[in-house]
């Protein structure tokens, strides 16, 4: 956004014709020894300092705090305090010497009042955003805005996702797949292990030492295959290996539990997990969360386009049961639409039989695709920067969002 420019006057106006606007010499103070003007309307919340430590981590005291002769604040309040927090023994000052104290309490709130009346090109905000992002040198954190301004300011960037959306495309792989049991497969920054989810040893290699914010998970359902995802169409799928229909409700149940107990020891106190199922075995799926003293967060819905097999009723959905481990907050970006975030617990996206030019690859690959952009979005809600861990990543959606969203 342009400014237009002000016309002037060749003479300046008689009361800054004497004015000196040259600047002291810039001098070093330890934080602790300036003081917070007592009277100062201007509030800094714990939200608004901690944003600043993450911006002086990042790019230094770029700018000298503003103090009187006897030490007072005057601008600059806000960074002092980050400063001290961050045991940063010396900041830059400059002294003002020139102004009377009504002024000086003047200009305290100037300072902070003319900062709020510029505006933002949101276009060009999401351009500059998205490049830095892609660069990689910068913490996102550094921005200043909240993780939910800046995924919904991208989103509304580029526009409503189409049903055939390129990202659910995915490299057909060899006539013979070359991946065994135990091989670790480095996909640049992501790790991806065939192996057992049951196996706490698995996720010990890896996780390598790291913990994740997030599971994003689909395991087999415990429903056979055959009848029930293929049919009579010319896509077949093969039975999974365990839980495709042969299991008790017990059993299934002891199988959840401890998948889920295995991927919870690699998860951060108040990480949330995503895990899809189908609604024959939900109650086996609840009950694991309950074996595992997780919170049940929400149960989100799946609403597809087209509806699948089933009897009586065509099948059209999939149900997603959300929870959290531990007592720690979780990190929640929708906030019930503070920034523009409009989000529900019934998710509408395209199932893969509804996808365009790449649906049958896509059936083909998983019985039960998950599109790139159901991913992104549900990341997008409570998670945002440390790593996501996928215990069943399926056709590799998990994988693919992570891989555009900059995480692993």
């Amino acid at each position: 956004m342009r400014i237009k420019p002000v016309k002037t006057s060749a003479t300046p106006p008689a009361h800054l014709v004497n004015f000196d606007h040259r600047l002291g010499v810039i001098q070093y103070r330890p934080p602790g020894s300036l003081k917070p003007y007592d009277n100062n309307p201007r509030k800094h919340p714990e939200k608004q300092i901690v944003k600043l430590m993450a911006s002086i981590r990042q790019f230094g005291f770029y700018l000298p705090a503003v103090i009187d002769d006897q030490g007072t604040i005057i601008i600059g309040e806000a960074r002092i305090e980050a400063a001290k927090r961050l045991g940063i023994p010396e900041v830059p000052v400059l002294i003002e010497d020139k102004l009377t104290s009504s002024q000086r309490r003047a200009l305290r709130i100037a300072d902070n009042k003319l900062a709020e009346l510029g505006t933002w090109d949101l276009e060009l905000l999401a351009i500059e955003i998205n490049d830095i992002i892609e660069i990689g040198d910068v913490g996102l954190e550094t921005f200043g805005f909240d993780a939910g301004e800046i995924d919904f300011l991208l989103d509304e960037s580029t526009g409503e996702l189409i049903a055939d959306d390129p990202a659910d495309a995915v490299p057909a792989i060899p006539k013979h797949p070359v991946s065994e049991a135990g091989d670790l497969w480095r996909l640049g920054e992501h790790r991806l292990l065939c192996g057992s989810s049951l196996d706490a040893a698995n996720w010990t290699r890896l996780m390598n030492g790291e913990v994740a914010q997030m599971l994003f998970t689909d395991a087999p359902y415990n429903v056979r295959i055959q009848g029930n995802v293929s049919g009579l169409g010319k896509v077949k799928h093969e039975e999974f290996a365990q839980a495709s229909g042969e299991m008790t409700s017990a059993e299934f149940t002891t199988f959840l539990t401890d998948a889920i107990r295995c991927a919870a020891a690699h998860l951060k106190d108040g990480s949330v997990l995503d895990m899809f199922m189908d609604w024959r075995s939900l109650g086996a799926l609840i009950e694991a969360v309950r074996l595992n003293d997780l919170s049940l967060l929400n149960m989100c819905v799946w609403n597809k386009t087209n509806g699948g097999m089933g009897s009586l009723y065509r099948s059209k959905h999939e149900l997603v049961v959300i929870a959290k481990k531990g007592d720690a907050p979780h990190i929640n970006n929708v906030l019930l639409g503070k920034y523009g975030r409009y989000r529900t617990n019934v998710w509408d996206y395209a199932g893969a039989n509804s996808f365009g030019a790449s649906r049958d690859q896509d059936l083909a690959d998983h019985p039960t695709v998950k599109p790139t952009a159901l991913v992104a979005d549900a990341r997008a809600g409570i998670q945002f920067e440390h790593k996501s861990s996928p215990a069943s990543p399926g056709n590799m959606s998990t994988i693919s969002d992570a891989t555009n969203a900059s995480r692993r």
